[in-house]
């Protein structure tokens, strides 16, 4: 990973010169709790001025960036950074608890963030992904594998759903997988069966659902209500 970024910075710099302002790791790389077999580098990058320039010098470092398997740099102006916290107020909130400057000034821990437009994407989130995870739900049930993909992949997101809502609602932040799920499950007043089975299948590496753990869909899908009515639930 520390290859990777030290990599990464070298050929931002190289590709945009003064232009770079700042670079930024975020996710989980940047709340130890990052997996190198399933979680990705995310990295913000934040420059004086976007135009078709910056966008040709980014694409072979981009391409080369996810060859590495993580996703493109998000690209920011300075302004845009600024302005931008009433429509990326969970990203935002995210950088703001953990990041790590990789190159230049630190432009995030000034940021204010808006509750109410916070609490407005959380619940946005979490109702289309409740949506999302049905529809791909109904063409994944009779391949088990495909099924066990789908839900292992959707965990990360509803553990970061999860946490905004815990920070919503007044509790401590909790940003490994195991302890959000844990303090959900005090909020919520009821275990969360299938995101822990999930959970444990994710860190297994299991590439397949038994015909027994077919059933954790339902489960996960109830408990992904319960969070959605949580959160509709919290002053707005």
């Amino acid at each position: 990973m520390e290859e990777q970024l030290s990599v990464l910075v070298e050929k931002l710099k190289a590709a945009f010169g003064q232009r770079l302002v700042s670079a930024v790791l975020y996710g989980s790389a940047a709340m130890g709790d990052w997996d190198n077999r399933v979680s990705d580098l995310n990295v913000l990058c934040v420059l004086d001025r976007l135009s078709p320039a910056e966008l040709a010098a980014s694409e072979p470092v981009f391409r080369w960036w996810r060859e590495k398997n993580n996703p493109p740099p998000l690209l920011l102006t300075e302004e845009e950074v600024r302005t931008s916290t009433d429509c990326f107020p969970m990203e935002f909130q995210d950088m703001q608890q953990h990041r790590r400057v990789l190159h230049g000034p630190d432009l995030i821990a000034d940021l204010t963030i808006d509750r109410s437009f916070y609490r407005a994407q959380v619940e946005h989130e979490l109702r289309a992904k409740q949506i999302r995870l049905r529809q791909k739900a109904t063409e994944a049930l009779s391949d088990r594998k495909r099924l066990t993909q789908l839900l292992t992949e959707s965990l990360s997101t509803f553990c970061v759903l999860g946490r905004h809502a815990l920070l919503l609602s007044g509790r401590e932040p909790r940003w490994k997988k195991q302890e959000i799920l844990s303090a959900l499950e005090t909020v919520l007043r009821n275990p969360l069966r299938g995101a822990n089975a999930i959970l444990s299948i994710r860190t297994s590496g299991k590439r397949n659902l038994d015909a027994a753990d077919v059933s954790i869909l339902e489960q996960y899908l109830n408990e992904m209500d319960a969070l959605v009515r949580f959160v509709d639930a919290l002053d707005k």
